[in-house]
């Protein structure tokens, strides 16, 4: 089995901790104990705390793309491959134990306090948003659909309420109600 490299077992652990118990209320000499380096690796490879939760969110931007792309690779179909996203998000749900969406968690607890935070949550959300406008937009090439824009914002709203309602209820009935409502609209 591969090392893994410090700066990735930094990321890995800092990733952890922030997902799980918090960004503000993840110290920095948590991160050095529990990745088992000295301060001075840390910074050798980040130059702030800050730094280091940006390398969370593209890593966890990456890996959300990646689990997408992986989930869908076998499918041809676009609107196939609209209801294996609802299914690809409740699988991350379930992953998680309920947790929630990495980004929306760190928007709750900083807001707007840490701009280039903020900016990048939302470039990913824009992000999944441009992937679903791509998939309706497919699928509306074979179809009668004719406000892909529509579908699309629809389609991510409800996804978005669906992870909300399911990290609430820590049940994921949310997203099969959305399978329905997106089946219906795609009819």
């Amino acid at each position: 089995m591969k090392k893994e490299k410090v700066r990735e077992r930094i990321i890995r652990v800092a990733s952890g901790l922030f997902y799980k118990q918090g960004y503000n209320s993840t110290g920095i000499n948590q991160i050095i104990a529990e990745a088992d380096i000295a301060i001075g690796s840390l910074y050798n490879h980040f130059s702030s705390k800050n730094d280091l939760l940006l390398a969370y969110l593209v890593k966890e931007e990456l890996n959300w793309f990646e689990g997408f792309e992986n989930s869908v690779s076998k499918i041809a179909d676009p609107g196939e491959k609209i209801l294996a996203l609802i299914e690809y998000r409740k699988k991350l749900q379930q992953t998680s134990k309920f947790a929630g969406c990495h980004f929306i968690k760190i928007v709750s607890e900083i807001g707007e306090a840490n701009p280039s935070v903020s900016v990048f949550a939302k470039q990913h959300k824009e992000k999944q948003k441009d992937l679903i406008r791509t998939l309706v937009t497919e699928f509306a090439e074979h179809s009668k659909l004719t406000d892909t824009d529509l579908v699309s914002e629809i389609i991510f709203l409800l996804l978005e309420g669906a992870v909300v309602t399911s990290t609430i209820t820590r049940q994921n009935d949310s997203f099969d109600q959305v399978k329905k409502m997106v089946q219906n609209v795609l009819s």
